[in-house]
């Protein structure tokens, strides 16, 4: 097949281009969507804090588990009717989810729209990827890139207003027009490739499948389920680890002496796809991590409400989508994908120092306005030239295997971030309320005066003078731990921009060893 086949011109691209783009952003604003409602999920469905926790759990699940057999899926149903089906699935889910009268009802229906959402996400940037021709691949992946960075940071707030003026069902009710809208385009408009063909039910590889769903479902659940279990402290973490790891080997194994994979492996021999895989993981550590750690610092910290912590993002997502096309023109007149690369991840690095230097128990958000417009500088000259470096060489249905590759390690970046962000936050919190209290010793005439004082203050409320006291202790223990949680925010960014200072090197020196080919080289 000529590669060509698939470029789409004028009103067609756009209305495609549109339809990839809105159900990318639909996948990816349904992963944070519930985070602000799970306190009403709670209250209504009579749950506990950990059976709702698997809302987020099992659709994360789905997700992970779906997105490295897209590719095959396409081929196996054709990528129009699979793309369709899985904005149905997705869209039905949604409405069911909305209509769950208990909590594991819900968790069900939301593993089955992480099923269809993991297909969306990945199929999507393939579609868009194809629909352009070889020179304006960096536009196209900078138009999907909108949907993928600006959508994490729109689930919060968007949240917050549906659950604020209506109720919790309306974050998922909210789904329902635009999944009919998006199907009725995706089969009036979407073409399927003619590379491929079907598999019989004999040539499937089943037990591919059955060892990829323990493998990747495994450590999802130990991802986000291991700090509040103690981790390897807890046996059920011990052993979905073991399995995780013993499923992944297995699984890969498989993969390489099996007939017909689900899962092309084959495709990682491409060094452009093999560097934009592990690029794609630091990228997914960044994003989700930051737009993890930013609103739960100003909510805990702080004292925010979950729509202010949500908003505080949007300047830093509009300065992302801002950048898209601009790095998109860039890449198409020449510039080096890599050297973006590494001046992002320099921009990311004063992001994460800037805001290792402002936080204090009092930031307020004009303090935060340009650290995170450079957050959203950086992710711009990140994601675009990672996408089209890693999918730059690939042709056929290797763009497909490619962009599931690239899609899971973005998906499990973000979720390796956040576990080891909550798991530092709780422990380093905790050694620094220590250290903290080492330091303070009530002889001191510093301790002393801050006790009088606050005991006054609560006496004149008409406390006594005892219960004035005590409650003059619990402040300053508040304020301990108040600071040792800053200090422990503080460490996490730190350590961010460690990791992405580090990447600067690394990511010049694979361009010096293994000189990559650009889109618009392959155009001539």
């Amino acid at each position: 097949m000529v590669q060509d086949d698939l470029v789409e011109y004028g009103f067609r691209r756009v209305i495609i281009t549109i339809t990839a783009v809105l159900c990318a952003l639909l996948e990816i604003v349904d992963t944070t969507i519930v985070n602000v409602a799970l306190n009403d999920m709670r209250g209504s469905l009579g749950a506990t804090l950990n059976d709702v926790a698997w809302v987020i759990t099992a659709y994360a699940i789905a997700n992970v588990i779906v997105i490295p057999m897209t590719s095959w899926l396409s081929q196996q149903f054709g990528r129009r009717n699979y793309f369709a089906a899985s904005i149905i699935i997705f869209t039905v889910s949604s409405f069911l989810c909305g209509n769950a009268d208990g909590i594991w009802e819900l968790v069900t229906y939301r593993f089955i729209q992480g099923l269809g959402g993991g297909a969306l996400l990945v199929t999507a940037q393939t579609i868009i990827t194809e629909s352009y021709p070889l020179e304006k691949r960096g536009m196209a992946q900078a138009i999907y890139g909108m949907g993928v960075i600006v959508g994490p940071t729109l689930g919060p707030p968007l949240g917050g207003y549906l659950v604020d003026h209506f109720s919790w069902p309306y974050i998922f009710y909210i789904n329902l027009p635009i999944g009919l809208v998006a199907t009725l385009l995706t089969l009036t408009y979407v073409r399927s490739p003619k590379y491929g063909e079907k598999r019989s039910a004999k040539e499937v590889d089943w037990w591919g499948i059955v060892l990829l769903a323990a493998g990747i479902g495994s450590l999802q659940y130990v991802l986000e389920h291991g700090q509040q279990d103690d981790w390897f402290n807890d046996t059920a973490i011990v052993a979905l680890s073991v399995v995780s790891m013993l499923s992944g080997y297995l699984f890969i194994w498989r993969q390489w002496v099996y007939p017909y994979p689900i899962v092309n492996l084959r495709v990682l021999k491409d060094p452009n796809l093999r560097t934009g895989v592990i690029m794609c993981f630091i990228l997914g550590f960044g994003l989700y991590g930051s737009t993890f750690i930013i609103p739960i610092y100003t909510q805990a910290v702080l004292g925010w409400t979950a729509t202010d912590a949500g908003l505080i993002l949007i300047p830093s997502s509009l300065t992302t989508a801002f950048m898209m096309p601009i790095i998109g023109k860039l890449i198409q007149r020449g510039v080096p994908q890599t050297y973006m690369v590494a001046v992002g991840f320099a921009v990311f690095f004063v992001f994460t120092f800037w805001m290792q230097h402002i936080m204090t128990p009092d930031t307020g958000s004009e303090h935060m306005f340009w650290p995170l417009i450079f957050r959203g500088i950086g992710l711009g000259l990140l994601f675009v030239p990672i996408t089209t470096l890693s999918l730059s060489t690939l042709k056929g249905k290797s763009i497909g295997e490619g962009a599931a590759f690239t899609g899971m390690m973005r998906q499990l970046g973000g979720s390796f971030g956040i576990a080891i962000i909550t798991t530092f936050i709780a422990r380093w919190g905790q050694k620094h309320r220590v250290d903290l209290l080492r330091n303070i010793r009530i002889d001191s005439p510093v301790v002393h005066d801050r006790i009088i004082q606050l005991k006054a203050g609560f006496m004149n409320k008409g406390f006594s003078e005892s219960e004035a006291l005590a409650k003059a202790y619990q402040v300053l223990e508040y304020n301990v731990t108040m600071q040792g949680m800053v200090l422990s925010y503080m460490d996490v960014f730190q350590i961010l921009g460690l990791i992405f200072l580090v990447c600067i090197p690394v990511i010049l020196i694979l361009k010096k060893s293994k000189p990559m080919a650009l889109p618009a080289d392959l155009g001539h």
